[in-house]
């Protein structure tokens, strides 16, 4: 395991010790790898957002994208459903 050494402000240290105190964590590494494991859930949420718009931006940029407002849309998309159903149901 690697050690490193940081700075905390007061506040921060404060947190720590009382998470401790509490006995959620048995000591302040134990708690520092908590918040280190939430920080790569939050960078990753992060990629996979930054990477759904750039693909939504390359979509518009190549004239994929749906006119009207998302009220039109759903209402375009549903008839289309309802119409697919009737046609596969013979109504």
């Amino acid at each position: 395991m690697v050690t490193r050494n940081v700075v905390l402000t007061d506040k921060q240290a404060d947190l720590l010790d009382g998470l401790v105190k509490s006995g959620r964590y048995q000591n302040v590494s134990e708690a520092m790898r908590a918040g280190l494991r939430l920080l790569e859930r939050e960078e990753a949420a992060l990629d996979a957002l930054r990477e759904r718009l750039g693909r939504a931006v390359a979509e518009a940029d190549a004239g994929e994208f749906v006119d009207g407002s998302v009220d039109d849309v759903i209402t375009r998309v549903f008839a289309d459903a309802q119409y697919r159903h009737s046609r596969a149901h013979g109504e």
